[in-house]
């Protein structure tokens, strides 16, 4: 039930490229293939190229998305995509917000302030189009050196292990062929054909409440941006509403089809349209509007408890789909790409054993559960599965207005950076002295630093390697680092960071406000191990090479890597 009126902006649309063939496949195997051009496939594979890893991206339609898709995408995102080289181009025309507004019909019950400070290089949150997102994708994958290959409309039809590899058989408007590949991430959504062909099922449990989907444009005015959330609007008693303004002069409403009603009859434009109608005049919005997308969505917890399956890779809303509550669909599978990327890659490289990529699946079904968890406690929150669910719910909306504890209650708990704390490869130990700052499995925090004269963040420094922070008083490199650098230069992709506590030295990370060695809880000596997807893996209180090698080590599994080289087994 998906209704599109008028385009978002000016759509390119891709002609089919069909590849040379010799019996009806495309000669030699290429390392990786990935099933979807979203935003999920789109992200892998230009995370993926910062490692040098070449791609072909298989993608049904022969253009981006047409629809509303996400439009909500957090701090941790723009980070992620930053780093893939698309976040300058993502913030130009959108919105940054750190506010959300909660309504009891006409009553504001809660105002919620995200984390925001001078700390942070993003905002909490920023509104943009999904469709447009995937379009600066496109274009910067265009721009990667050839190293990835997007084949408009060309869907999968068929998937088959081959043991060291698989054959994936795929249709275009132009003919049929097959390719072979090493590695095939699936990454073609909540309907995926990869998924079927591998008779695979996902566990999760579909829940009552149904909501209406509606894209606008129109002039809102001085209207702030940020999340509206109404519980028994005066426009539409007995449901939910959420609404969003967008870039482009679009406003996004999302209202739930009531129990009792037919979503088939709910769904016609006439009632839409006249819903949108009395909401927009009772917000005091008397500009002329139009419809731009119209969709009916069901609330769906599900993930497959598994995505390694032998040469197979699931990401995105292939391996798991999320409730629309707490923005944690979309943002969660850009996580998924930036913890797949660096770990595909360096097996591929032969610089880590395939069974690396077990990990990926260990922290990503968790982070998957924990995001049911709080998300499906929100759908139950919002449409109650009973009478005395509800009764319970409206009682806790009526007393939020006057006391602050019921209004705790409402908290979104919004989707924020995962946390990987039972990750395998987390440092066994943590050194008890540290009383704060990032624990393994935390996301590197941000801070305004100086290297050389340059200001930037710190998470600017980091890069497709993994990184040794160390801190000393002038922030200049130690015989022990330098004796890690030699052992490893050419054996492991990781650089240091040098961090100053005291006067910097040339080449010296520091922040002048004095803020940098106190968010890490530092002092000289202390190190920090940062994965190459910002997560912090070890911390210690002295830089030991042992200590740092030997995790590594363990990290690769580079006993059994054959390809590894003699230094890091030295």
């Amino acid at each position: 039930m998906e209704t599109v009126f008028s385009e978002y902006f000016p759509y390119t649309h891709h002609p089919v490229q069909m590849p040379p063939l010799a019996a009806g496949r495309e000669p030699g195997r290429k390392p990786v293939v990935i099933a979807g051009g979203g935003p999920t496939g789109l992200a892998l594979a230009l995370g993926l190229a910062r490692f040098g890893v070449a791609t072909i991206v298989l993608e049904a339609d022969d253009t981006v998305c047409s629809g509303s898709r996400a439009g909500a995408f957090t701090r941790r995102t723009m980070e992620i995509l930053q780093r893939i080289g698309i976040a300058d181009e993502m913030v130009r025309n959108s919105y940054g917000w750190s506010r959300s507004w909660t309504f009891f019909r006409e009553q504001e019950v809660l105002r919620t302030d995200h984390p925001m400070d001078e700390l942070q290089k993003y905002p909490p949150t920023i509104s943009q189009l999904q469709n447009y997102m995937e379009d600066v994708m496109v274009k910067h994958a265009e721009r990667s050196g050839g190293l990835i290959d997007i084949r408009w409309q060309t869907s999968v039809t068929a998937v088959k292990q081959l043991g060291d590899g698989v054959s994936v058989s795929v249709a275009t408007p132009d003919g049929e062929y097959a390719i072979e590949t090493d590695w095939l991430v699936a990454c073609d959504g909540g309907h995926s054909t990869v998924r079927k062909s591998l008779d695979l099922r996902m566990e999760g449990s579909r829940y009552s409440g149904r909501y209406i989907i509606i894209d606008v444009r129109v002039d809102t005015g001085d209207m702030l941006p940020g999340r509206r959330f109404w519980f028994d609007p005066p426009t539409r008693p007995g449901g939910t509403l959420i609404m969003y303004k967008k870039p482009n002069g679009m406003l996004r409403f999302d209202y739930q089809v009531r129990e009792g009603e037919d979503e088939n009859e709910e769904i016609k434009q006439e009632k839409v349209f006249d819903f949108v109608g009395r909401q927009l005049k009772w917000m005091g919005i008397k500009a002329p509007w139009e419809p731009v997308w119209l969709s009916l969505y069901r609330v769906t917890a599900t993930t497959l408890p598994s995505y390694v399956h032998d040469r197979v890779i699931f990401a995105g809303d292939a391996a798991h789909i999320m409730p629309i509550f707490g923005v944690r669909g979309f943002n969660s599978a850009i996580e998924d790409t930036h913890n797949l990327s660096w770990k595909l890659a360096l097996v591929l490289k032969g610089q880590a054993d395939a069974s690396l990529l077990k990990s990926y699946s260990t922290e990503r079904v968790a982070v998957a559960r924990r995001n049911h968890f709080f998300a499906i406690r929100r759908a139950e929150f919002y449409a109650p599965p009973s009478r005395g669910a509800r009764t319970l719910r409206d009682a806790v909306l009526s007393l939020a207005g006057r006391h602050p504890w019921a209004a705790s209650l409402l908290d979104p708990r919004w989707h924020s950076a995962s946390q990987l704390m039972a990750s395998p490869l987390n440092s066994a130990t943590d050194d008890p002295s540290f009383k704060k700052g990032p624990m393994p499995g935390d996301v590197l925090p941000e801070c305004p630093v100086v290297k050389d004269a340059d200001s930037g963040f710190l998470t600017d420094l980091l890069g497709p390697h993994f990184t040794c922070m160390t801190f000393s008083m002038d922030g200049r490199p130690s015989g022990a680092s330098e004796e890690i650098e030699t052992c490893l230069r050419d054996a492991l992709p990781i650089r240091f960071l040098h961090v100053a506590v005291g006067d910097p030295g040339q080449g010296a990370v520091h922040d002048p406000s004095g803020r940098l060695p106190s968010l890490f809880d530092a002092r000289p000596g202390t190190t920090y191990l940062v994965r190459p997807d910002g997560h912090v893996q070890a911390r210690w209180r002295e830089l030991l090479p042992e200590q740092i090698i030997a995790l590594l080590k363990k990290t690769l599994a580079r006993a059994d890597s054959p390809a590894a080289t003699a230094e890091l087994a030295s």
